[in-house]
């Protein structure tokens, strides 16, 4: 039963990822935000901030943003449209055009957040990010990973990125009508929760910008027939969404933005 749910996930955001490689730009203008992308304001702001975005950015440094995720970060048929690429778009539009700003993902496929956070001090010395958005918790929760041994596994990967020098995001679980039936997802939501207080960084909440989407009626989410171009417009949401919300972290005023 879990391995349905599984591969219900994978078949809504893309499935099993190729390589690493950075995320390919997008159109350079922008539309405005879509109808089916707006969001309440509490879900795109953060109390913590993102101090090395905002030292970059404000001294014209290029800003590098590395997000460690797993299958549904990518989009292999449609690379542009996967939300790390639309993140990127909208950083470049919002952000002054001097600003050099590279989106790279590390796909970690059907690791454990303790087997993620053990290749991170590697990775970082490798990559060299600004920030780190480290999306996690799916596998834990398919797993049936001890919640406790989950937060602790979390504690330990955002140690790692604070002490190489990396400001982090952690970014939830997805929302699927589906596994919420199936799936014990509340404990792991709410020790990312705690992790995001305990250390001060910003937690974007996917899970519950998606269950927002989907109670509004914006999205059929439980349906994953939709394929591919469902998951093309949830991306670029998702891309809007955290492309705003590391602005609002990092409290990019007007000089520092375009728009």
């Amino acid at each position: 039963m879990k391995a349905k749910v599984l591969l219900s996930l994978i078949l809504l955001c893309g499935g099993l990822a190729a390589p690493p490689a950075r995320a390919g730009d997008a159109a350079s203008a922008t539309p405005a935000v879509p109808p089916a992308c707006e969001l309440p304001s509490y879900l795109l702001t953060s109390e913590s901030q993102l101090p090395k975005v905002a030292e970059a950015v404000k001294s014209g440094k290029p800003l590098e943003i590395l997000v460690v995720g797993t299958g549904s970060t990518r989009l292999p048929s449609s690379e542009d449209a996967s939300y790390p690429a639309r993140m990127q778009a909208i950083l470049k539009e919002k952000l002054p055009p001097s600003e050099a700003v590279h989106v790279s993902v590390e796909i970690q496929s059907k690791k454990t957040a303790e087997e993620a956070a053990g290749t991170f001090v590697k990775l970082v010395e490798a990559k060299r990010p600004t920030l780190v958005i480290w999306q996690t918790g799916t596998v834990d929760a398919m797993r049936s990973i001890d919640p406790d041994d989950f937060r602790g596994a979390v504690t330990d990967g955002v140690v790692a990125l604070q002490q190489a020098g990396a400001d982090v995001v952690l970014m939830n679980l997805q929302y699927s009508p589906r596994t919420e039936t199936m799936i014990s997802v509340p404990p792991y939501l709410d020790n990312m929760k705690v992790v995001a207080q305990e250390h001060d960084i910003p937690l974007f909440d996917r899970f519950a910008m998606m269950r927002q989407w989907s109670d509004q009626g914006q999205f059929d989410l439980f349906n994953p027939a939709h394929g591919p171009e469902l998951a093309k417009r949830v991306h670029d949401c998702l891309g809007r969404a955290l492309a705003q919300f590391v602005i609002d972290a990092a409290h990019l005023g007007p000089a520092q933005q375009q728009n």
